[in-house]
């Protein structure tokens, strides 16, 4: 295990710490979970060098999709499609 110092702010220190006691948890504890918590719910980086390229656009047709109804189903189904046609989604869940 590593060692380490980290600055924040006095409120911050105070409301940490204040949760920790009601916790019944070290702040060190704390501090660790809510580490833990932002690598599980943050995407991972890419290692890859390339350059960030803008998707090609999608036609969208020229009616107003949120006329029909059912347009909230219609857009969710949507990544069912990309998702069925091979190309990566990733709704930031876990793999």
């Amino acid at each position: 295990m590593k060692r380490t110092q980290v600055q924040i702010p006095d409120w911050l220190f105070a409301a940490a710490h204040e949760l920790a006691e009601a916790k019944e948890i070290s702040l060190a504890e704390l501090v660790r979970r809510g580490l833990e918590y932002m690598l599980a719910v943050t995407p991972k980086l890419e290692t890859k060098t390339e350059e960030w390229a803008l998707p090609e656009a999608r036609n969208l047709q020229s009616r107003d999709p949120f006329v029909v109804e059912g347009w909230r189903a219609s857009i969710h189904m949507q990544h069912l499609r990309v998702a069925e046609d091979g190309e990566s989604y990733d709704a930031g869940g876990e793999s």
